[in-house]
């Protein structure tokens, strides 16, 4: 298990924002934090630490520049997702990214495109795509969420469904959305699933407060999963956890 680092990017701009109050317009937007620095300093910060499998996220338009400028910054050191492609996404590799994280691009109208799997497989490499699996719970199962979040899916996150994605991608990605951004403690019962489920590598986010919740995600998801944090952490002005706590938390892993 590790700590993966992140650039989320929103107008241009790091920022840290409330995942559920994501929409197509502005209004109702939550965000806990701005950043004057840009994408780039946070990138060279994870290189120098030597942080690996990190993503860069771009939530919305205006960020094609920023999130070049983090990739230039950190080369073949972090995934991107955001309007992700079969036409663009190999290009993005080309500018440096590591792997592509695709989500709403292979749904529509709450339903699989199994083509469009199929066709960025075949464009990038199953060993280069990474599928974004971020839900939200409703009754008593989580389903995975496309379009900033706001839109359900038919797709239950449960075993066969990780199973079916995991024959396009190398990993997931999979925030839960309804926690995302709160800084209120993690999905446990999510956690607890995906740790005796997933097949393949995944990143859970969503919910981390402090250094607790990092070694909580290692113990409730059987040290399967990794994880990610972002409004929690100081350099993006939280309170709950230091982000040299969090590098010392990886060496600490990489040495058991």
């Amino acid at each position: 298990m590790k700590f993966r680092p992140c650039i989320d990017l929103h107008e241009g701009q790091v920022k840290q924002i409330v995942g559920s109050t994501l929409s197509d317009t502005a209004r109702g937007l939550s965000t806990n934090f701005a950043s004057e620095k840009p994408s780039s300093v946070y990138a060279e910060m994870y290189r120098q630490d030597g942080l690996t499998g990190g993503h860069i996220i771009k939530l919305g338009p205006g960020c094609d520049q920023a999130a070049a400028e983090a990739m230039a910054a950190y080369p073949g050191g972090m995934q991107l997702g955001g309007g992700i492609t079969a036409d663009n996404a190999a290009a993005w590799l080309d500018q440096g990214a590591s792997h592509v994280i695709v989500t709403s691009y292979v749904f529509q109208d709450g339903r699989v495109l199994e083509h469009r799997l199929k066709e960025l497989e075949a464009k990038v490499g199953r060993e280069r795509l990474v599928l974004d699996l971020s839900c939200r719970k409703r009754g008593d199962s989580y389903y995975i969420v496309t379009d900033r979040w706001q839109k359900f899916t038919e797709m239950v996150i449960r075993p066969d469904t990780l199973a079916y994605f995991a024959d396009f991608c190398v990993e997931f990605l999979i925030h839960a959305v309804d926690v995302e951004g709160k800084c209120a403690g993690i999905a446990e019962d999510l956690v607890v699933d995906l740790g005796a489920w997933t097949p393949i590598p995944t990143t859970y986010a969503g919910g981390v407060k402090n250094l607790e919740d990092l070694y909580r995600v290692r113990t409730l998801g059987q040290g399967r999963l990794d994880v990610t944090v972002g409004s929690a952490l100081d350099i993006f002005g939280g309170h709950g956890i230091t982000y040299q706590d969090a590098v010392k938390f990886n060496r600490e892993q990489a040495e058991l």
